[in-house]
């Protein structure tokens, strides 16, 4: 799925996703990520049943820079462990759950609104 927006390009966008990975600002990636306005991360993740605290550290580091996390479940939404859930929410991130196409649109209008914002999407 092709998305098209107009974003500064220093920023990290969500260009297309499916066929196992993601193109981020120009970029192919394949498997699961993590993305910032600033950077992309590798993520281990496949399901949101293998998400733990070590493969969102990158994200958990800059806490103090993120206000929301937008997590791509995949083809369908489910619920974030709440052990996840809470230790997100402590260090003062809001998680939200979604499938992973939406959480690729919704990360990348949050960022055109200049928000503090990052994704954790398991590829399709």
């Amino acid at each position: 799925m092709e998305l098209k927006m107009e974003i500064p390009a220093s920023r990290r966008v969500v260009e297309a996703y499916g066929d196992g990975g993601f193109r981020v600002s120009g970029e192919r990636h394949l498997g699961s990520l993590l993305v910032t306005p600033e950077r992309v991360f590798p993520w281990a993740a496949t399901r949101i049943d293998e998400m733990d605290l070590a493969g969102l550290a990158p994200l958990l580091a800059m806490a103090e820079d993120l206000d929301i996390v937008l997590i791509g479940c995949g083809p369908r939404m489910t619920l974030l462990p709440r052990p996840l859930r809470d230790a997100l929410s402590a260090a003062g991130i809001a998680p939200e759950t979604m499938d992973t196409g939406a959480a690729c649109r919704t990360y990348n209008v949050l960022i055109q609104e200049d928000r503090r914002v990052a994704a954790a999407l398991i590829a399709l």
